[in-house]
């Protein structure tokens, strides 16, 4: 964008033009590329670059190649704890082994044996307890222990029954949830290994190459920029006097310097608040020093045109053509 004081020259150009009655309106402005910036994805060193500044690519074609030994390893280890869940989940579908219901099964035997020789100890020492002929002490005893294995039974019971039911639904749940989010957790970090061979999303022709080889780039910044499209667009300031006569959709004659013939343009954008000086700050003949951001789409006559050169354009009667 040009700086203040070629702004003015540009406007004050731009309005003497456009205040001879015989000439169309116009205004003054740059060539431009539509630009494509691909930044770092990550603070690694640049270990290839496969073109170079000027270099026209195809979509999908190797830019550069930042170093991968660190997200390799990083991705290599979620993609282990996605196993580690997927397995979990195996586990918890299938279920109890049949050789732990059959320990589970032995479990209770042995509970339900000691069980009634407990009992059977306690029955046999109750009546000499009510005798006199063993000590009180003892028959308290044997009746805690034969409680004791009661309750054990009922332990061994409830052991055996958990796992002849099986996994309940809610573990399951829990352990594909957590197997989604090790395998989101994966896929995450294989899209940013990919990241790392920098591609073109676009066919065009790199501008700018930042940063050299064995450079490390700062998360974000740009490791290279594209001009993409078919053909330039005029970007031109519109004075306020002819911004009434200008709209999205009207045809136009770009003048270029260096070229004898006009190209061909459409407007296909117009800014509807001006640039630099908010309108409400101007009144009287000060509006006039208004302007307003315009774009002009190019045919292809101008593919082969620099960005940066300065251009005039002529607008031709209204969006209707008429």
């Amino acid at each position: 964008m040009p700086n203040k004081k070629t702004f003015f020259l540009i406007l004050a150009g731009a309005l003497t033009l456009s205040s001879c009655s015989d000439a169309p309106p116009q205004a003054l402005g740059t060539l431009e590329w539509d630009r494509v910036s691909l930044p770092s994805p990550v603070a690694e060193k640049i270990v290839r670059i496969d073109v170079r500044e000027g270099q026209q690519v195809a979509a999908g074609a190797a830019l550069m190649q930042l170093e991968l030994t660190r997200t390799q390893s990083q991705l290599a280890a979620v993609q282990a704890q996605a196993q580690q869940s997927r397995e979990a989940l195996s586990e918890l579908e299938a279920g109890p082994r049949s050789e732990d219901i059959a320990q589970a099964q032995a479990n209770l035997a042995a509970a339900q044996s000691q069980a009634v020789d407990a009992r059977a100890y306690y029955n046999r020492l109750q009546p000499l307890g009510r005798q006199k002929l063993v000590a009180a002490s003892d028959v308290d005893r044997a009746r805690a222990a034969a409680g004791n294995a009661e309750a054990q039974v009922g332990a061994a019971q409830a052991a055996l029954l958990e796992l002849e039911r099986g996994t309940r639904s809610e573990q399951v749940a829990q352990g594909r949830a957590a197997l989604a989010a090790a395998e989101a957790q994966a896929a995450t970090q294989s899209v940013s290994l990919d990241k790392l061979n920098v591609v073109a999303p676009r066919a065009g022709r790199v501008d700018s190459l930042p940063y050299k080889l064995g450079d490390q780039a700062p998360v974000g910044s740009p490791l290279a920029i594209l001009l993409v499209g078919e053909a330039p667009y005029a970007r031109v300031y519109v004075p306020e006097p002819i911004r009434t006569q200008v709209k999205v959709g009207q045809s136009a004659r770009v003048f270029v310097d260096g070229r004898d013939s006009a190209i061909v343009g459409r407007v296909r954008m117009i800014r509807s608040e001006p640039s630099f000086t908010p309108y409400y700050a101007l009144s009287g003949r000060d509006a006039q020093r208004l302007s307003y951001l315009a774009e002009i789409t190019l045919d292809k006559a101008g593919a082969d045109l620099p960005a940066g050169v300065p251009v005039r354009v002529e607008f031709e009667g209204n969006a209707d053509g008429k």
